[in-house]
């Protein structure tokens, strides 16, 4: 293992040991709670522009799969751990988590103390970072990490979508053949790829809904000719990475289906996107919320769903004027999932596709299936 050395935007420096691509990086540094399922977390393009600083202390134990990727690669800056394990054991084991990370140009930092790191993010919030295999002083550093752009100036959705349209047809993953399944679909819609995870497509499909993800820059009235000729039903709006408040094309494009009356239904940016569309701009939470244990509320059941989140950004409590509040996230009040009056659009924050974290929100899928329904 190399040398690495770290520089927070509040002064703290820090040396550590490397594994994964060497260089230097900038970026946002988050925590995430999540007790397993590396793979997905680093290889889900939400987290492009971001380091990521696990607090469970063993990464890498069991290893990486291609079943287990959540995109066609690695977007974050880089990911923080207290201990890498380089000799995997875990019989789906293709190739060690540092391949994966040398393959995509993305950084990784051990031996250090995350509790510590996760307690300065959860007192002064997230803050960007630089991390350098190459450079070891501190002022450079500083300077460095001074003249970069912030997150929020950055569009990462280009950098994260697809270039081409596509039909996905895996449904969920069998884990007692080691497959995915392939659901027969009797709906069809597109899918607006801001940066999307897989599994939330193999839930589309797995509740009966053929998906074509395309581009994010496709034109809004090539998809409104589809719907109103019959060949989709429906849109969906995908997770994706940044502050939304910047992807000013993306918020034209959402308005224009809006006023269609389109039925639609969007997932953390894609959720983020339908409140911007509406006039309801974004805030920024102080430290965001990243893992697999937050408990949101249903308000139609009553229910305490514990939920996979993975989020920096929030829309208004003043949505409720034109919107009913279905979910509420039980740590701090905000809001989890919205169903807009008077038009078939729904919208949630949290993942309910999880991968990795719990399952007891994926019916959400199927209540998007029924609002597809034009009988």
């Amino acid at each position: 293992m190399n040398r690495v050395s770290i520089y927070l935007e509040n002064g703290v420096f820090i040396e550590a040991k490397s594994f994964g691509a060497d260089g230097t990086a900038v970026g946002e540094i988050v925590f995430n709670t999540s007790m397993t399922g590396y793979q997905e977390i680093v290889t889900d393009p939400s987290y492009a522009g971001q380091f990521v600083t696990f607090t469970m202390p063993e990464i890498g134990n069991v290893g990486c799969n291609e079943q287990d990727m959540e995109s066609r690669g690695a977007f974050c800056k880089g990911i923080i751990v207290r201990n890498y394990q380089k000799r995997p054991s875990n019989f789906r084991s293709q190739e060690t988590l540092d391949s994966l990370l040398k393959r995509y140009g993305v950084m990784g930092i051990s031996d250090i103390d995350t509790r510590f790191l996760t307690k300065t993010i959860r007192t002064e919030g997230s803050m960007q970072m630089i991390a350098s295999t190459e450079i070891h002083d501190k002022d450079e550093l500083r300077d460095i990490l001074a003249n970069s752009p912030r997150i929020e100036e950055i569009n990462y959705i280009k950098e994260v979508s697809t270039s081409e349209a596509y039909i996905h047809t895996n449904g969920r993953y069998n884990a007692k053949i080691f497959k995915y399944e392939e659901p027969k679909c009797d709906k069809k819609i597109v899918a607006y790829d801001f940066g999307v995870k897989r599994n939330i497509l193999n839930e589309l499909t797995h509740a009966g809904i053929e998906v074509e993800v395309i581009p994010n820059d496709t034109p809004a009235e090539s998809v409104i000719a589809r719907f109103n000729n019959g060949e989709i039903d429906g849109v969906f709006l995908s997770n994706g990475p940044g502050d939304p408040l910047i992807l000013e094309d993306e918020k034209l494009r959402v308005q224009k289906l809006i006023e269609e009356k389109i039925p639609m239904f969007g997932i953390c940016l894609g959720h983020q996107m339908l409140s911007i569309a509406h006039g309801y701009d974004t805030y920024k939470l102080k430290f965001g919320h990243h893992g697999g244990n937050h408990p949101v509320k249903n308000s139609a059941t009553g229910k305490v769903e514990i939920t996979a989140q993975n989020h920096n950004y929030n829309v208004p409590d003043t949505i409720v004027e034109i919107a009913e509040v279905t979910h509420t996230n039980l740590f701090d009040g905000t809001i989890e999932g919205v169903k807009y009056k008077n038009e078939p659009v729904m919208s949630v924050q949290h993942h309910p596709e999880a991968s990795p974290g719990p399952h007891e929100s994926a019916y959400i899928f199927g209540e998007f299936k029924k609002m597809l329904d034009r009988d």
